[in-house]
């Protein structure tokens, strides 16, 4: 019989203690600490989907040179891209990096952005995008205008009690 428990003895140092999750110490004392949080679920508006692309037939593409920063390279090479809708008349020149691949990607999703902001006005993305950015600085300038107001009312009373005019117990 002792070699039977002393072979189950060096099992137990092996095998670890099985638990329930909320249990510590097997079954004895529940844990309180668990690190569990509740906090409310905020959910961001959905901002519309962006505009569809505009078909290839709509448009007219051309590649001209470059100008600006960047070196001789991009003066010598045709990777800026001008999209002309032929249906509105609009054109839209983009240089916005040395690819042209990329540069055409940009175009594609700007003149279609475009369109949108001619069709919709203000219920287009880039108008809603703007207007919640103008939203977020115009809250930002007022915080800012209520600190700075609060930080000097705070030193003029220190002020006057430095000089003795005004009770600072209030």
């Amino acid at each position: 019989m002792s070699v039977v428990s002393g072979r189950c003895m060096m099992l137990r140092r092996f095998v670890p203690k099985i638990r329930h999750p909320g249990l510590k110490d097997g079954l004895r004392r529940p844990v309180w600490g668990r690190g569990i949080f509740v906090s409310a679920i905020t959910y961001a508006k959905k901002m519309p989907d962006r505009p569809p692309p505009v078909r290839e037939d709509d448009f007219t593409e051309s590649f001209l040179k470059g100008t600006g920063p960047g070196g001789q390279k991009i003066n010598k090479t045709s990777s800026a891209v001008q999209l002309k809708h032929i249906a509105t008349g609009l054109v839209l020149k983009v240089q916005a990096t040395r690819s042209r691949t990329q540069n055409r990607k940009i175009a594609r999703q700007m003149l279609a952005a475009k369109l949108e902001e001619m069709e919709k006005g203000s219920e287009s993305r880039t108008a809603i995008i703007a207007e919640t950015k103008r939203k977020k600085k115009s809250s930002a300038t007022k915080k800012s205008k209520r600190k700075y107001r609060s930080l000097e009312i705070a030193k003029a009373k220190e002020g006057a009690a430095v000089e003795g005019d005004l009770d600072v117990s209030k």
